[in-house]
């Protein structure tokens, strides 16, 4: 079956068209879009699943690991963060179950990240004489803190908040707690249908990075990389990994707006991650 693309008011019609958009956030961490608006998304994006893959956090809307919404195929999922010793590494889980493990780390984190921003907030207020409106809620990450700077009165827009303000090496970040390897692909393994390495390019050293890959069951290869990122690709090193570890090759968006369908595995890859998932 060929697939029928709608991306920026054209049509393509090609056989490596994205069908899913394995990578998408919602107003359950940092994104903008709402599970209700999920399935318009979706279809003005051209693709039939979507993965709600939120950092460090099990969408509370989302009460199976695959479900229908209007027509469109969810999938419930996570973005974790983990410490690889060398690097932080986030990890994508698909098919997810609520199990003990992964809500006792997810729980962990969210206590941590409302502590952190509201350092965060605290901060950038102390400093720019300005009041934020920020809600210190679980899911809440660095960019809501941007959207509430640029909206304030602030002399920052969004990108002036990470680029001046709470960017790794500004004056009001705040580190955060993220949980070890091991620890975090032994939660995703118990709850998960497929445990996938994110973005293996967006990485200080990507070749590590797939190399822990090795130890998943997918990797990201369709991304929106950009800028100095898209320099560092090699994809015949992934695809090289990828191969002799059997890795299902996977990707999204990883949109925190309303547009889906950027990028994502065409039905070639596509079905053998489907083949994993019961439901989809």
């Amino acid at each position: 079956m060929r697939r029928r693309r709608r991306f920026v008011g054209v049509t393509h019609d090609r056989d490596d068209a994205p069908v899913a958009d394995l990578h998408v956030h919602t107003t359950a961490s940092d994104g903008t879009l709402t599970v209700p608006e999920l399935a318009e998304s979706a279809r003005a994006g051209g693709v039939d699943v979507v993965a709600v893959t939120d950092h460090d956090r099990i969408h509370p809307e989302l009460d199976a690991p695959v479900s229908d919404r209007d027509g469109v195929t969810v999938i419930r999922g996570i973005e974790l963060r983990v410490d690889a010793g060398d690097q932080r590494l986030d990890l994508l889980g698909y098919g997810l179950e609520a199990t003990a493990g992964i809500e006792r780390v997810t729980e962990r984190i969210q206590r941590n990240r409302k502590q952190r921003g509201a350092e965060i907030v605290e901060r950038v207020e102390a400093r720019l004489s300005v009041d934020l409106d920020v809600e210190l809620r679980e899911g809440l990450g660095r960019p809501n803190i941007a959207r509430a700077i640029d909206e304030s009165d602030a002399p920052y827009d969004f990108d002036g908040a990470f680029a001046h303000l709470i960017g790794n090496d500004g004056p009001c970040y705040v580190e955060r707690y993220v949980p070890p390897f091991s620890e975090g692909v032994e939660a995703l393994r118990a709850s998960c249908a497929v445990v996938a390495l994110a973005h293996p390019f967006r990485y200080p050293d990507p070749e590590s990075a797939l190399e822990r890959a090795r130890e998943l069951d997918a990797v990201e290869r369709y991304y929106p990389y950009g800028g100095s990122s898209a320099e560092r690709e090699d994809r015949a090193l992934l695809d090289r990994i990828a191969g002799e570890a059997g890795l299902l090759l996977t990707g999204g968006s990883d949109a925190h707006d309303r547009t889906l369908g950027v990028t994502g595995p065409p039905r070639s890859a596509f079905e053998p991650f489907a083949a994993r998932l019961p439901g989809v």
